[in-house]
């Protein structure tokens, strides 16, 4: 390869052509030459520098390309803009050995001359740290300097690559796991105890209650007015018990997924005014009047007599211990449209067929005169072990108990309250239990 330049009696250069090799031979961007063997016809051309620059262009990578003296004859547009990004603006005067390279050129060029075919070195600090290939053209002694980023620099600690990443994420994920199954099984220990300490409470207790029914009923003889109230009080604590031993236990069956349903055709009336009249002396006691309203027209339909009865009375425990002497407690329930699973079950145009929306499930609500709930409780207060009133007696699973036997029947439970106008606590059954 040579050059063909044409200059001015002061020596600044008009044009300047490059000669490439015959027709046939390559050289490659990094400076080696490949020479093809003769052959008895040899073409050349001469190609203007300007299409070199452009060519140079192309390339992804900072490239320049200077004389023996440092001098830059070509630099392509990466190189530039990385030179620009330096502080160097006027390209014209640069020396490539002492301002990009940052070493005298007679270190790089004696190792080139020493044999070497390329020559590596490390320029810039920091995120400008790169490392520098110089390559050497002997034809027209040329200098070509390639640029390309340092690999792993910084401090190595911040460098991780992807298998340690995955590495790390999969020994958390084992701890994490551990820690849960660890968990599990102390809630199922947990559940496993409160279910037999019940079971070993229930029987003594039922006999307890048995004898203070005998008693209270002169069945064991006469007894005085205080004597009576002695025990009265006591047969309440011990009713007390037994339903802290009942909660236990459909405690114990939800948290072990053991809760079976009942579904037979039930009327709801008669399940609350059973429920009514044995909750009556309770209330009768405290001073708290019980009204009912049960609509006539409750159909019968499918539900478990049992879960339902044991979640509405959750519901009057509740509200006679958050309710004053002289205070009411209601207990209503009526046909009600849940329109929600209508929209679920059925298409909008079947639904236009009827003017009035047909009851497809029955509302129970029980509404008190009590102190009422702050909103900020109302989603808490169905929670496990949750007491809002610290000054009132139970174990907080009352309600949360309530909201599962709901659930368990494809129903919903929610409080509407606003602090201190008393609470109504509603759930929902639907009709058309599978």
């Amino acid at each position: 390869m040579t050059v063909e330049r044409s200059v001015c009696e002061d020596g600044e250069i008009q044009w300047e052509n490059f000669y490439h090799l015959p027709w046939g031979a390559a050289s490659d961007m990094a400076g080696r030459s490949v020479t093809p063997a003769l052959t008895g016809e040899r073409k050349s051309g001469v190609v203007p520098i300007r299409y070199v620059d452009g060519l140079l262009d192309a390339v992804d990578r900072p490239m320049l390309v200077a004389d023996r003296d440092g001098k830059l004859v070509l630099a392509n547009l990466r190189a530039r803009q990385s030179l620009e990004s330096q502080g160097y603006s006027d390209l014209d005067g640069l020396d490539v050995f002492k301002d990009v390279l940052k070493r005298e050129a007679q270190e790089v060029l004696s190792r080139l001359e020493s044999g070497l075919h390329e020559v590596e070195l490390e320029v810039g600090k920091g995120e400008q740290k790169r490392r520098a290939k110089v390559q050497w053209l002997p034809e027209p002694d040329w200098l070509i300097v390639e640029f390309e980023p340092v690999q792993g620099d910084g401090d190595p600690a911040t460098h991780l690559t992807v298998q340690e990443l995955l590495q790390e994420r999969e020994i958390t994920y084992r701890n994490l796991l551990a820690a849960y199954l660890k968990l599990q099984e102390v809630n199922r220990q947990k559940t496993v105890f409160l279910a037999s300490a019940a079971h070993e409470l229930k029987t003594p207790l039922a006999v307890i209650k048995g004898y203070y029914d005998l008693l209270l009923a002169g069945s064991l003889g006469r007894l005085t007015d205080k004597q009576k109230d002695i025990l009265e009080e006591s047969k309440d604590s011990c009713e007390r018990l037994v339903r802290l031993v009942s909660m236990f236990l459909n405690y114990s069956a939800l948290e072990s997924g053991k809760l079976v349903l009942q579904l037979r055709e039930n009327d709801l009336r008669d399940c609350l005014e059973e429920l009514a009249k044995r909750w009556s002396e309770a209330f009768q006691r405290k001073g708290v009047r019980l009204d009912t309203n049960f609509d006539p027209s409750i159909p019968t339909f499918k539900f478990d007599y049992q879960k339902v009865q044991q979640a509405a009375a959750n519901l009057l425990d509740n509200s006679l211990k958050h309710t004053p002497g002289g205070g009411s407690v209601l207990l209503k329930a009526a046909p009600h449209f849940w329109e929600r699973r209508v929209a679920a079950l059925a298409p909008v145009e079947e639904r236009r067929r009827f003017r009035l929306p047909r009851p497809n499930s029955v509302e129970v609500s029980v509404t008190d005169s009590g102190a009422g709930i702050a909103p900020e409780h109302h989603q808490e207060i169905f929670e496990d072990f949750v007491r809002v009133d610290r000054n009132t007696s139970g174990m907080g699973l009352g309600l949360a108990i309530a909201k599962r036997l709901i659930q368990a029947h494809r129903g919903k439970i929610w409080v509407e309250s606003e602090s201190p106008s008393g609470s109504r606590f509603t759930f929902l059954l639907p009709m058309d239990q599978v």
